[in-house]
């Protein structure tokens, strides 16, 4: 499913993070820039050691925040290493940190004038966010993100699950049917 937004494609797809050739991926990275399971576990495996060496020379990130890395062995360019919430109960700000971390993302490409970004779904593997709780939260912040800003061209969610695909195809058709009654 694609949304077009002040001359940039907003898409969503199926598939593995690993194998896109954006500009950018991000990697859904926890505050030590240290590794791990999930998407970051599988974008360190993909990319080879130069990714953890500069994560390690950069040594940690907010929660909220992001840093970027050059890619290693991927397709894309660059990795966006973005510090998700762990989901408690919804009402110790997380909605607000994964807003800033996506946001965070967008900006740290459009200063490096990336054309195309890819993200997956932060926070909702093994910090436990609701998924349709946090593909309101990204897709909210995209959409507003690129109605404010020209340069990126093409924002792509790559999503692992047929689940997880359906609940941001969900949540992107409620946005586009509000942008176009507003």
């Amino acid at each position: 499913m694609d949304m077009n937004i002040n001359g940039a494609v907003l898409s969503l797809v199926r598939g593995d993070i690993t194998l896109q050739d954006t500009d950018c991926i991000v990697n859904a990275a926890n505050s030590r820039l240290a590794g791990g399971g999930g998407v970051d576990g599988a974008i360190h495996r993909a990319g080879g050691p130069e990714i953890m060496d500069e994560c390690r020379k950069i040594k940690g990130c907010p929660t909220g925040s992001a840093v970027v890395t050059k890619a290693g062995k991927l397709k894309a360019r660059y990795v966006i290493h973005a510090v998700g919430p762990i989901y408690r109960d919804g009402g110790r700000g997380e909605e607000e940190l994964l807003k800033s971390a996506y946001r965070k993302s967008l900006e740290l490409a459009f200063e490096k004038e990336l054309k195309s970004i890819a993200f997956p779904s932060i926070s909702t593997g093994a910090y436990g966010y609701p998924v349709e709780a946090a593909a309101c939260a990204a897709l909210k912040t995209v959409v507003d993100f690129l109605r404010g800003h020209r340069g990126i061209e093409l924002v792509r969610f790559v999503l692992f699950s047929d689940r997880d695909m359906n609940v941001y195809r969900g949540v992107l058709e409620k946005i586009s049917g509000c942008l176009l009654t507003s």
